[in-house]
């Protein structure tokens, strides 16, 4: 006869077993991914949104890997497909800074984040930009509110609006986060007045990211000293190729003379503030007629005569 005692015994030993099988369960559960080792990876390097010749070059992206944790510099449109080119993991992501609301460095960050939920995600991802930032996330969910949810209901999957933390910056301390810390410099990129560099501080390394910007003198103090410094780049004399395809000829000039940063100006940037490397990227023009790489850099030589990159889609640098 089974008694009551009888049931709960069972009850109890059930229990038991299983608490006692949590730490094998737990064992089980796959490793958080190896990253690999530190580095900087230049997944977009167009200045501008324009897509003329496929994904490459592709517009303004960027990944840093550094103590096994990843962040996305800025999200111009195709920066998936240019992570999955590199062989980087989706799910893996976890920060992304945008510099400024340019579509070449926004219009991918909602596609971002749901292709890295769609792939895997089950991490939170801390997600920083200007004022707007926040709206633009907000709008995102907004328009995509109908798939995640029937996602979630179909598929188990989680909250990817719970998972994204939207954090707005300005001037000055951005993020500390083991061993990276952030840190904001309001450049000058008309019309735009939220437009930042941004500097990547580690224990091994410095990282100065220009931003887009015009000639920015305290741009060379902000970057003192840095391992690195990724610097947009405009070449005039390519200007007119560029120009040719654009109806509104006239005000696109104004505005790209206003904003960017020629060759020389680069190069005395870099050379004042004692960077150890140069890396020429956001191209403008990024595909005219007859400028190679070799263009570039010449034309930055005369101001700076230190280690020089012109980096390209999918170039990396070990850290």
């Amino acid at each position: 006869m089974i008694t009551r005692r009888h049931l709960l015994n069972t009850a109890a030993g059930l229990a038991a077993s299983a608490f006692a099988d949590l730490p094998a369960a737990r064992a089980q559960q796959p490793p958080a991914p190896n990253l690999g080792p530190n580095r900087l990876v230049f997944l977009g390097t167009r200045g501008g949104p324009a897509i003329r010749t496929g994904f490459t070059p592709a517009p303004s992206s960027s990944l840093l890997v550094y103590d096994n944790v990843a962040h996305v510099i800025d999200t111009g449109y195709g920066v998936s497909f240019k992570l999955a080119e590199a062989k980087f993991p989706l799910p893996a992501v976890r920060h992304v800074f945008i510099t400024h609301h340019h579509s070449d460095h926004n219009a991918e960050f909602g596609l971002l984040l749901y292709n890295c939920w769609a792939t895997g995600l089950n991490h939170p991802i801390d997600a920083y930009g200007p004022a707007g930032i926040k709206q633009l996330a907000n709008g995102f969910w907004d328009a995509y509110k109908f798939d995640i949810e029937t996602r979630m209901a179909d598929e188990g999957r989680p909250d990817l609006r719970k998972l994204v933390n939207v954090h707005e910056y300005s001037e000055g301390p951005v993020m500390s986060a083991g061993a990276v810390k952030v840190t904001a410099l309001r450049n000058q990129h008309p019309p735009i007045n939220d437009s930042f560099a941004l500097k990547f501080e580690m224990a091994s390394k410095t990282i100065v990211f220009s931003g887009d910007t015009a000639y920015f003198p305290p741009l060379a103090a902000f970057a003192k000293g840095a391992d690195i410094l990724v610097h947009e780049v405009m070449y005039a004399p390519a200007l007119q190729e560029l120009l040719g395809r654009n109806p509104h000829a006239a005000t696109l000039m104004s505005h790209l003379q206003a904003s960017h940063t020629l060759p020389g100006d680069v190069g005395r940037i870099a050379t004042e503030a004692g960077v150890k490397k140069l890396v020429l990227n956001h191209f403008v023009p990024a595909d005219a007629t007859g400028v190679t790489e070799q263009t570039w850099a010449d034309a930055v030589r005369p101001t700076f005569k230190g280690d020089l990159v012109v980096s390209h889609d999918l170039m990396e640098i070990r850290l």
